[in-house]
């Protein structure tokens, strides 16, 4: 765990409600609760999922947590003031909060005097009562209030005095936690640090007041202006206590504050406790399980969790790294449950070569013929179109070749593979007939599939299997072909990248031809033939073991 020195910072993850306002993101009931119950092993303190009476599914949602809590985590329901012009004691809306049965709910009200007057069609007197009755009567209900200041930052710099009113208002109704809102996400961070001041100076004059709690500031920004993290980090450095954010930045316009970045910055960087260092650990399996849930892949270029977040690629770089990997990296990717990877390219020196080979548990020595055999084929062959950072599997089986070692599991003695293009059909229906040797057996089989490539991979898998019925359990996860010379038109080359899985890893292979169907045959079998791999011999460990299999066939090494 953190030292207990450390300064406390509260994170308020919205994921299941602000998360799931993005465009193209839509989750099911069960997919909240397995994000809900993930974030609880994570250690987030407070979880906001949703809006009790908004839709049938965060009602369920809520009875089901009700009926089996989670461990660690407070779940928060989300709502509005009551409306102008009515009470709080009479809202449906609230009665459902209530029936969510969650010991906190956060309400968000207005700040800014624009929204309240064009957008609510009211008085500013009337906003001050929404919030003052919606607060009061949740707590005379037994409930604990966050309140979100919406629009807090627009509001404050079109009419400080007024938006300070709507904090003053929620204070004196009983509210413990004011959580600034950037909504529209155009402040800067010089503003965010200025204002949250502005407001920490107010406040010291409010709680010498006789109120009924003393409360704490948090943050809530938006990625309109790519800051929401930077404007968080400068919220917490002038006094915030509590941030809010979503995994993987997911939410409306351009997303919310990224917690897969916010966690590690204010913890690693500027020695908040957020979370266990246990459970940071697990921040970048997280970030994966979360994306897989809500079927987007996930950003490889992503700070802290991405998959080229410690990625190596330059010779220089890999040299440095491999003496000390403070000159290319400010954390140690382990701390996040990220890892380092060299990546192989034309661009790659010697140094690649041999880092690459001690992942796969080979020691080369620069010296040996067979290390710059590896690095000049590799070469030759990205001339030709071949792309190995992309396709480290492939790679594998280049390396063991020219040490002498690769296994032939099987041979392709030829195949052949026929399409019905069938009018008002959005598919083709295509037949792949394939003949394989196997321990100089001959074997001809067939096989239909949607498509040229599905029926040539159901074939050689259908030739293969009664000699290795491991197969079964590998599947194609994903398929890309990328045309790499498009001036010549048909006859241009083609790379094919084929993902394979057996339910706990993943592997790429590559293929070129100026055939579409030589250059995914080549892929297929590559894939193949490397999961036989992992099953003759030690594992290799750029290989990430998953938990559960994918559900995401486009998403990529877990």
């Amino acid at each position: 765990m953190t030292p207990n020195s450390s300064p406390q910072l509260w994170l308020y993850d919205t994921t299941l409600r602000d998360g799931t306002q993005r465009e193209g993101l839509s989750v099911s009931i069960e997919d909240k609760l397995r994000i809900a119950r993930r974030l609880d092993r994570l250690g987030i303190p407070f979880i906001e999922g949703g809006w009790p009476g908004a839709n049938p599914k965060d009602v369920q949602f809520f009875w089901q947590l009700q009926e089996d809590p989670l461990k660690h985590s407070e779940i928060v329901a989300f709502c509005s003031t009551r409306r102008p012009n009515t009470t709080a004691s009479s809202e449906s809306m609230l009665q459902a909060i209530l029936a969510a049965g969650t010991r906190w709910v956060t309400v968000f009200g207005k700040s800014w005097d624009l929204h309240v007057t064009t957008g609510l069609k009211t008085t500013l007197e009337e906003n001050l009562a929404m919030i003052r009755d919606t607060i009061e009567y949740l707590f005379a209900q037994g409930r604990r209030v966050i309140y979100d200041a919406e629009h807090w930052f627009d509001g404050y710099k079109h009419n400080p005095d007024y938006a300070l009113q709507t904090l003053d208002a929620a204070i004196a109704a009983g509210a413990e936690w004011l959580v600034l809102c950037d909504t529209n996400g155009g402040t800067l961070p010089h503003e965010v640090s200025q204002i949250v001041q502005a407001v920490n100076s107010h406040l010291s004059t409010v709680i010498c007041q006789e109120i009924r709690t003393i409360p704490q500031i948090g943050i809530h920004t938006h990625n309109d202006s790519e800051l929401a993290v930077a404007n968080a980090l400068a919220a917490v450095m002038a006094g915030a206590k509590m941030v809010q954010g979503t995994i993987n930045g997911y939410g409306e316009r351009c997303g919310n504050a990224n917690l897969c970045s916010l966690i590690p910055n204010l913890q690693l960087k500027l020695g908040y406790s957020c979370i266990g260092e246990d459970e940071l650990a697990q921040l970048t399996e997280a970030s994966r399980f979360v994306s897989e849930v809500v079927n987007l892949a996930p950003d490889e270029h992503a700070p802290f969790v991405g998959r080229s977040a410690f990625a190596h690629k330059g010779g220089i770089h890999v040299s440095a790294v491999e003496r000390n990997p403070l000159t290319y990296e400010h954390i140690q990717p382990e701390q996040v449950g990220n890892r380092r990877r060299i990546v192989i390219s034309e661009q790659s020196g010697l140094s690649n070569v041999l880092a690459k080979a001690r992942t796969f548990g080979i020691e080369l020595d620069q010296n040996q013929p067979e290390a710059r055999q590896i690095l000049q084929r590799m070469k030759e062959l990205e001339r030709e179109g071949y792309q190995f950072e992309a396709a480290e599997a492939s790679f594998a089986l280049l390396m063991y070749e020219a040490l002498g070692n690769r296994q032939q599991f099987f041979e392709v003695k030829g195949f052949q593979v026929h399409c019905d293009l069938i009018e008002g059909k959005e598919a083709s229906s295509a037949l792949a007939t394939i003949k394989v040797a196997v321990n100089g057996q001959n074997i001809l089989e067939a096989a239909e599939g949607n498509g040229p490539v599905a029926a040539l991979d159901a074939a050689l898998r259908k030739a293969l299997l009664n000699f290795y019925p491991q197969i079964a359990e590998f599947e194609l996860t994903d398929y890309k072909v990328r045309i790499l010379n498009g001036h010549t038109g048909t006859a241009a080359k083609t790379r094919a990248l084929v993902e394979s899985g057996n339910g706990h890893q993943r592997w790429t292979t590559v293929g070129v031809s100026t055939n579409i169907l030589e250059a995914s045959y080549q892929a297929v079998v590559e894939g193949l033939e490397y999961g036989l791999l992992l099953y003759s011999q030690k594992e290799p460990v750029f290989l990430s073991t998953r938990k559960s299999k994918a559900e995401n066939t486009t998403i990529s090494e877990s």
